[in-house]
């Protein structure tokens, strides 16, 4: 599969990127997969979403935040992947777009026409990775079998979509070490519902809301930011979970074991399971009810 991905630029099965769509290739190379009617698929550009990768590419190299991206697809109402593409992504919710899925159309360089194979990898078996509700583990970007000529139509040049990738680069602290936040993704503001963004303040960890500021979602009037520190709630979590026992580690690792989160409002905040969201119901929606990008 490596050789069919880099030397044959082959599509090798998957559900196809946003902004794609799966058309005919011809038949099977392999005469024996031919004679049994087993053709070939590739990606080409769908004309519906396509063009809307090509915006997300545009706004991202001109300094536009994730945030505000995925925002402002948002307001105007344009399906979201999972959405656009509901039968293939039943396992997701298709209402709106998130700041991660527009961060993972930016860091895919199939959208250069480039074939990729083994972003994501898995060291159980296939059954039991869908049971688990998930795709496998992300693999490192240089695991990756990338096709050595274009094997499609491409939405973005590679010198966009390579400074792109630069402008998502992580920066070093000042003192040129990690941060590292063990409550990421596990508190929620109880005002906006919102999870907290992880903040580095005072040389201490902590987590902060600004309810809306940099979310996907439109700005919650009104409310001033939030800001806790993380041994604080490492503390409380101490107290409130007797049946507990060990380093600040298995605190952590328990709430997610049993899909708990803090919910947090002022100095007060209780822990509440966290429910899966429901699966769509509506179906997804036509090209019609898009308006195409003024770019």
């Amino acid at each position: 599969m490596r050789t069919q991905a880099c030397v044959q630029g082959r599509f090798l099965g998957g559900r196809p990127p946003y902004g794609y769509r799966l058309v005919d290739a011809g038949p099977h190379p392999l005469e024996a997969h031919a004679r049994w009617g087993r053709r070939l698929r590739q990606l080409e550009p769908n004309p519906v979403t396509g063009p809307w990768v090509r915006w997300i590419f545009q706004q991202r190299a001109v300094g536009r935040s994730i945030a505000g991206i995925a925002r402002e697809l948002n307001d105007r109402g344009v399906v979201c992947p999972s959405g656009a593409d509901s039968r293939r992504n039943r396992h997701r919710s298709g209402r709106a777009w998130r700041t991660p899925t527009v961060a993972g159309i930016l860091e895919n360089p199939r959208y250069t026409g480039r074939q990729v194979w083994n972003r994501t990898g898995t060291t159980q078996s296939l059954g039991a990775a869908r049971r688990a509700g998930g795709t496998g583990r992300r693999t490192n970007a240089g695991e990756w079998a990338v096709s050595d000529a274009p094997a499609h139509a491409a939405l973005v040049d590679e010198a966009t979509f390579r400074s792109v990738r630069g402008i998502r680069a992580a920066r070093r602290s000042q003192d040129g070490g990690t941060r590292r936040y063990r409550l990421a993704g596990l508190v929620v503001c109880g005002a906006c519902d919102r999870r907290f963004d992880s903040h580095w303040a005072h040389n201490c960890p902590g987590y902060r809301c600004r309810h809306g500021r940099t979310s996907a979602r439109a700005e919650a009037p009104g409310l001033k930011s939030v800001y806790v520190r993380e041994e604080h709630l490492l503390d409380g979590l101490r107290s409130r979970l007797p049946e507990v026992s060990g380093a600040e580690e298995d605190v952590v690792n328990y709430l997610r074991a049993n899909g708990l989160v803090i919910v947090y409002l002022g100095p007060d905040w209780i822990l509440e399971q966290l429910q899966p969201e429901p699966a769509p119901t509506a179906p997804p929606l036509s090209g019609t009810q898009l308006s195409l990008p003024g770019c």
